[in-house]
């Protein structure tokens, strides 16, 4: 099912500044997801030194990332990440933009969430545990 999705409304669920970077291009729902696909916007970040230069869009990669749960269902989203390519030069630009947290698919703020709901569920359920100092020691 392919549903319209406003912009201001998309701030609330995206992480913040997404929108600063990328456009909404299409947005779904099905019976497992929300699914949420955005497109960075051609502004190469181009270095003074080359600013007179021509440049050339080299295409996008995704970058697809869980959320947290929209209306019961799985919040994913795919940034569609630019290339450019600056004339002479063989450097592939792309602009630093931290969407996930380091080392996952998660978003950055679902993930620090995952991290603390998992402490507090293992404080309710009284569970600690504890690593050896010496990994060479196995748990």
């Amino acid at each position: 099912m392919h549903i319209q999705i406003d912009s201001s409304i998309l701030e609330l669920f995206l992480p913040e500044g997404a929108l600063e970077w990328f456009d909404l291009i299409k947005g779904e729902r099905d019976k497992e997801a929300v699914r949420i696909t955005l497109e960075e916007k051609n502004m190469p970040p181009v270095p003074p030194q080359h600013k007179d230069k021509r440049i050339w869009s080299k295409g996008f990669f995704d970058i697809t990332i869980t959320d947290f749960p929209i209306r019961g269902r799985r919040g994913v989203f795919t940034f569609r990440r630019r290339r450019w390519q600056i004339e002479g030069e063989k450097e592939i630009l792309k602009r630093d933009i931290k969407i996930t947290f380091p080392g996952t698919q998660l978003e950055k703020e679902f993930a620090v969430f995952l991290k603390g709901d998992s402490r507090q569920r293992a404080r309710v359920a009284n569970f600690s545990c504890e690593y050896p100092k010496d990994t060479r020691q196995g748990i």
